[in-house]
């Protein structure tokens, strides 16, 4: 057995594809509309991944329910405690910050430790970054910078 993919509700897809790829830098390895279901399904991939979610690349799942035929507005979705977080390794987490915060992003949980940071998605959704090997070094900004929201 091996971990396929895992899926979280979208209230825009657009937003969370900008969010996603645009910005986190993952890309769009599979796409399914489903008329008669009323959904679409975008399947997402840490660079280098397959299409598969083969053993050690899982995906992550997009799901966008439609709006009623009769025109009415998407389902808003809640948080619920019993989902916590995704979690992404990046090969250095200050420069990655950094990059992020130029894209416009909240780091909400600094990396002060140099291993762990924390942001959210558009639809609130909490993801943690984790450097890649030993910590870095501690240092400034991220060593003195305080939490911002929740995460």
């Amino acid at each position: 057995m091996h971990y396929l993919h895992t899926m979280i509700r979208v209230e825009n897809l657009e937003r969370a594809l900008e969010f996603y790829c645009g910005k986190l830098g993952l890309v769009e390895v599979n796409r399914r509309e489903d008329e008669k279901g009323r959904y679409t399904n975008v399947f997402l991939s840490a660079e280098g991944g397959s299409a598969s979610g083969g053993k050690g690349n899982p995906l992550l799942e997009l799901t966008y329910n439609w709006p009623a035929s009769t025109g009415g507005d998407a389902e808003k979705y809640t948080s619920g405690r019993n989902f916590g977080h995704l979690a992404y390794a990046v090969e250095n987490i200050y420069d990655y910050c950094e990059e992020l915060m130029k894209k416009g992003i909240v780091i909400n949980r600094p990396p002060r430790d140099g291993r762990m940071a924390f942001i959210k998605s558009p639809d609130d959704i909490s993801i943690e970054l984790l450097q890649i090997g030993d910590a870095l070094p501690v240092q400034e900004p991220w060593k003195s910078m305080p939490n911002t929201g929740t995460w």
